[in-house]
């Protein structure tokens, strides 16, 4: 019979022959400009919707597709993690990647599939996600990737973003980055690490800013590359971002970036929900 350890790993003891219930983490990459997010919703096509329609059909089970957070409409990712439950699936989750991909809109793809605990919980056994947001910093725009950034045609000091970004790093509350609509318990957070890094692009330069934390308000990662967009504008100087933190509000006149500058990079669990 199987045996379960602290972490309710299944321990392979059964015949391989036997069906059991299992459950599967998948890395999912999507394009999300023509979906109005991660969530299913009445009057827009998402990817939550697109993922269960593919995986029932290529397993011909009926199921419910978990995501490790809600991008929002216009937020792309190529490291989402989703998570599902099937009864009669014997083989390894490798056949699971081209099975479901069969049936997924060319704007959507699965990367990689592996069995994980019954008990894991994508948004709960986070341990940590990075996104990065990108900005095109040219005198002209880039109409052939026009969809994934943000085209900001003044110049913009990078070095005064950095130093605004130092503000960010540690254990805070970050209720002053949070778009209202969306209240959590908590609203504090640990970011691990924010980057800007500049890449030459077709005449101007992209600049990713990276950002790593334990987990995000609504909004967050764009609600602070506004902030940091007003420093590097010059229309406040790096100071003001610790201003900002400290201030718990949120005004309405601060500056959201648009979401199609934004993709969800990675989610980061700990090895041991893995089987």
């Amino acid at each position: 019979m199987a045996t379960l350890d602290v972490y309710g790993k299944r321990r392979h003891e059964v015949a391989s022959s036997n069906y059991m219930l299992r459950q599967f983490a998948i890395t999912i990459a999507y394009d999300g400009t023509r979906y109005g997010g991660w969530q299913i919703q009445p009057n827009a096509p998402t990817i939550q919707q697109v993922l269960v329609k593919a995986i029932s059909k290529a397993t011909s089970e009926q199921v419910h597709v978990q995501g490790s957070g809600r991008t929002d409409a216009g937020v792309h990712a190529i490291g989402q993690v989703g998570s599902f439950k099937l009864h009669n699936w014997n083989p390894p989750p490798d056949p699971l990647v081209p099975a479901i991909n069969c049936f997924l809109p060319s704007d959507v793809i699965i990367r990689e599939c592996r069995e994980v605990v019954t008990t894991f919980d994508p948004i709960r056994h986070a341990k940590s996600k990075r996104y990065r947001y990108t900005i095109r910093n040219s005198p002209v725009p880039d109409p052939m990737s026009h969809l994934y950034h943000w085209w900001i045609r003044k110049p913009i000091d990078i070095e005064a973003m950095r130093t605004a970004a130092e503000s960010l790093i540690g254990t805070h509350d970050f209720k002053s980055f949070e778009t209202q609509g969306s209240p959590r318990r908590s609203t504090t957070r640990t970011v691990y690490d924010i980057s800007i890094s500049p890449k030459d692009s077709m005449d101007g330069t992209d600049l990713w800013i990276e950002i790593e934390a334990d987990g995000f308000l609504y909004n967050m990662v764009r609600n602070i590359v506004g902030a940091l967009w007003t420093i590097g504008s010059g229309r406040y100087g790096p100071r003001r971002m610790k201003t900002f933190l400290e201030s718990k509000q949120r005004d309405t006149s601060d500056f959201t970036a648009p979401p199609k500058g934004l993709c969800l990079l990675k989610v980061n669990y700990p090895n041991q929900v893995f089987l």
